[in-house]
């Protein structure tokens, strides 16, 4: 006979009660009565053919409860709520006579009542009912109502004779039904003849130049969608050609003539009926003729709303324009007039109105612009008011944060910007901004336990193309909001890795031809990095360290006991950074006899060494292209594609055949034939990305979304290698979730290196996202991909792409993840599972590491 643990049954009393509280709220029918139904299933059917359209779906208005991979969670969370938690309160609280005396006494009256107001009583049971959702018992009145709904929208196709009726299917299980809708569609009508009565001779004149592109269409089968696509289209077209005051209103589209029916085709006859303008006062309504405006005047006002308002208004006339301002106009007024399309004589055009107010709000000196137009006594000309309120001229953005990692035990981090608006009185705005950390380091092996980092930028911003050489505005007119951009900064780092200075330099041009197309130059970039602390190499990359030592301490050499490197041990460990100097020089030197394969596996860390230690100057250009096809944050159906080019180093290139630049260097880490500027190699190359993103939005607020990624980076002439901060990287929380950044690859080496790069990419991301319980989301996802050396000096078969064999090198990771959506960001957590891992045997690849890897992220990975 088994005795219990003292405790023993109480816990198992208490994990049976938790079970049974699951299996009473995992019964979806625990708030549906014994004469109610709930609803499991709608199918629409149309003459005996399934209907599978979201569109339609979203007629019905009785849906059933949502699911999770076929599990009403929602449908179980409401159920676990209280139904009345404040009758349940007082149930307990009077269950026993003196109960509520004793916890009147030891708390208070108030807080007794408060109690029952408290998350635990109320608030749990007000959540679940928030987060979950209610039975969908059926309810034949809403049945009959989505009839109803279904005869109208099938009536707007064209089936005026559609006929509609439901029936109710009992399902196998217990109170659980489906509904089955059905239209008889009957013969659809279809436009015979289309004719148009207009009152104005100006719309008519317009409409006639271009009605060949109409939507609506003699011999076409009705469809009112057709219908409000060609109002819309029409009201555009009316308002770009002059008629400012086009009201849609005035469009209607009249059956003029019974129908009749040629075989099975029911045939109507349509009259486009555009009527004069109406307006409409506190007695009367009247009427008038629409006329094409032009421009008569054009009046822009600069200080709308400022606090100069009571100073003597005054103007200044440039070309068509008059600019009025108050005691001192401060900006220059080509800078307003370039953001204005309105020229005299012109005629009015809601285009122009929407790019004006684009540009002007682009300009980043305005609050609210805005415009009213104002006709004349004619009833042809009309004045445009450009009311402009400005912003302040100094805006100051301070910040302050709380950083921990791995290395950094604890960090505070401070930042500061400072804009200054129209600079040189041409919407040039200024920014400064200022940056530092301070904190302590958690690694006990640096020889000091604190570490440091500052910053600064400077970047100068004008609202055109500014190109010494060229006219450019033929190229990038106004209206595609060109921006010139200037930046210099600088970063300081102590203790951070090898203590890097860096310096860099833009001057690029972006501009928006469209809002779905974006474009960017960056005619020069120029950064240089500089490594203050080479000699940590091997105490920052512990990793290459290990593989280092582990050569040295190899038996079969002995390297210990030889003479040269009498002083470079400590134990059975090289010394940092002199110790490891002499092994690597006396292996490369061939001063101490080793095999081929240390030697091959020296040189290797030796050239990562260089590679990671030497200081950079890349001197490049480069030019982004995006495009989208999304119309706004909900729509969750669009793709878009993103390309980039980069080039560096031929501009130095050529100017080696006039200046004759330095090829010498003391530094033996750096060849004798590089090129050199200020004693440091310039680096040559050529860059090209490629990025396409597709989603697609299936029912239920499921989107599938996927990504692509190719990028390759090709060192020639100066360089046999690509710069550190240029080269690819792969894992972390926007890549391969289930390796950390920079663990995978290259290749299918096993993550060798501290910080694994290389200069070709490949990624591929598949991630099915769907709606868990209020703002939480859930996903699953598959990530595939890897990183690989080509055409530079890295010769590791392992490591190299060698053609369409070392696609089998692509690591596959597969998980889960949780997200909340905030409405202006979405937190999210991952955890990624290790599927294909080309790092191990091919035996062993699939399925074989089971180690999870929890990547937390802001907004989605794409």
């Amino acid at each position: 006979m088994k005795t219990l643990l003292p405790g023993k049954p109480c816990r198992a009393k208490i994990s049976l009660l938790l079970i049974a509280t699951v299996i009473v709220s995992c019964n979806s029918l625990k708030r549906v009565d014994d004469n109610d139904l709930l609803i499991k299933r709608n199918t629409i059917w149309t003459d005996s053919t399934k209907v599978v359209s979201e569109d339609i779906e979203s007629l019905i208005i009785q849906k059933p409860n949502s699911d999770l991979l076929g599990y009403p969670l929602r449908l179980n969370l409401y159920n676990l709520a209280k139904v009345n938690p404040d009758s349940s309160y007082q149930n307990w609280l009077h269950k026993k006579p003196k109960r509520k005396e004793r916890l009147t006494n030891f708390l208070s009256e108030k807080q007794v009542n408060r109690l029952g107001e408290s998350f635990m009583v109320k608030g749990l049971s007000q959540w679940l009912k928030k987060i979950g959702e209610a039975p969908a018992i059926l309810d034949t009145t809403q049945t009959r109502r989505t009839l109803e709904r279904l005869k109208a929208y099938y009536s707007t196709k064209g089936y005026f004779n559609n006929t509609t009726s439901y029936d109710i299917d009992f399902l196998k299980r217990k109170q659980r039904v489906a509904v089955n809708y059905h239209i008889n569609l009957g013969d659809p009508y279809k436009l015979d003849s289309v004719s148009h009565n207009i009152a104005s001779s100006a719309i008519d004149s317009i409409y006639n130049l271009e009605k060949e592109n109409s939507f609506v269409k003699a011999g076409q089968q009705f469809d009112l969608e057709n219908f409000n696509s060609e109002r819309e289209r029409l009201t555009t077209i009316f308002r770009n050609s002059g008629v400012y005051n086009f009201q849609e209103s005035a469009i209607k589209y009249d059956v003029i003539s019974d129908t009749t029916q040629v075989g099975n085709d029911r045939l109507m006859d349509i009259e486009l009926n555009i009527d004069n303008l109406k307006k409409r006062d506190e007695n009367s309504v009247t009427t008038s003729e629409y006329k094409v405006f032009k421009f008569d005047k054009i009046n822009v006002y600069t200080d709308y709303l400022s606090d100069d308002s009571e100073g003597e208004l005054k103007f200044e006339r440039f070309g068509d324009y008059t600019v009025f301002y108050r005691n001192k106009l401060r900006f220059k007024p080509k800078t307003l007039t370039n953001a204005i399309f309105f020229e005299k004589d012109s005629i009015y055009s809601d285009t122009d109105r929407l790019r004006t107010l684009r540009q002007l709000t682009n300009l980043n000196v305005f609050k609210y612009p805005s415009l009213n137009f104002v006709e004349d006594s004619t009833r042809t000309n009309l004045s445009a008011d450009i009311y402009l309120a400005t912003k302040p001229k100094y805006s100051f953005a301070p910040s302050l944060e709380v950083t921990t990692s791995s290395r950094r035990k604890i960090g505070i981090g401070a930042s500061a910007s400072l804009l200054i608006r129209n600079v040189f009185k041409g919407a040039e705005n200024l920014s400064i901004s200022a940056n530092g950390s301070f904190g302590l380091l958690s690694n006990e092996t640096e020889t000091e336990d604190t570490f440091s980092e500052i910053g600064a930028d400077i970047n100068l911003s004008f609202p055109r193309i500014w190109f010494p050489i060229l006219n450019t505005d033929r190229v990038i007119p106004n209206y595609m909001l060109p921006q010139t951009n200037l930046s210099i900064g600088t970063s300081f780092q102590k203790n951070i890795g090898l203590d890097k200075q860096t310096f860099n330099t833009i001057l690029g041009y972006n501009w928006t031809p469209k809002e779905s197309k974006k474009n960017n130059l960056e005619l020069l970039n120029i950064q240089f990095v500089r490594n203050l602390n080479k000699e940590r190499f091997f105490i920052v990359y512990g990793n290459t360290y290990d593989r280092l030592n582990e050569i040295a301490n190899d038996g079969d050499e002995d390297f210990k006991n030889n003479p040269i490197l009498e002083n470079s041990f400590n134990g059975d460990n090289l010394i940092i950074p002199s110790g490891t100097s002499t092994f690597i020089d006396s292996i490369l030197g061939g001063d101490i006899p080793a095999s081929q394969e240390n030697i091959s596996n020296v040189r290797s860390i030796n050239e990562r060494q260089r590679r990671l230690t030497e200081n950079n100057l890349i001197f490049a250009s480069n030019y982004s292209f995006n495009t989208t096809n999304r119309t706004g944050v909900t729509d969750n159906s669009f793709s878009q594609f993103r390309f980039k080019i980069e080039s560096a180093g031929n501009l130095l290139s050529a100017l080696s055949y006039i200046i004759p630049f330095d090829e010498e260097n003391n530094d033996p880490a750096v060849d004798d034939n590089d090129l050199l500027i200020f004693g440091v190699p310039y680096s040559q190359y050529i860059k090209t990305e490629f990025d396409y993103v597709k989603y697609w939005d299936l029912s239920g607020s499921n989107v599938l979304a996927f990504r692509s990624f190719l990028g390759i980076a090709i060192p020639y002439g100066n360089s046999d290698n690509i710069p550190f901060v240029r080269s690819y990287f792969a894992g972390g929380a926007n890549d391969n979730r289930a390796w950390r950044p920079y663990e995978l690859g290259p290749g299918r080496t096993n993550a060798a290196n501290d910080f694994n790069e290389a200069n070709l990419k490949l990624a591929f991301n598949l991630e099915y996202r769907f709606p868990i319980a209020g703002s939480f989301k859930g996903a699953f996802f598959a990530d595939a991909g890897n990183i690989w050396n080509v055409f530079d000096n890295v010769d590791d078969p392992e490591a190299t792409f060698n053609g369409i064999e070392s696609l089998k090198d692509l690591a596959l990771g597969t998980g889960f993840g949780i997200r909340y959506d905030f409405t202006y960001f979405v937190l999210r957590a991952d955890l990624g599972f290790k599927a294909y891992n080309p790092a191990l045997t091919d035996s062993q690849r699939w399925f074989n590491d089971y180690k999870s890897e929890l990547q937390i992220g802001i907004n989605y990975p794409f």
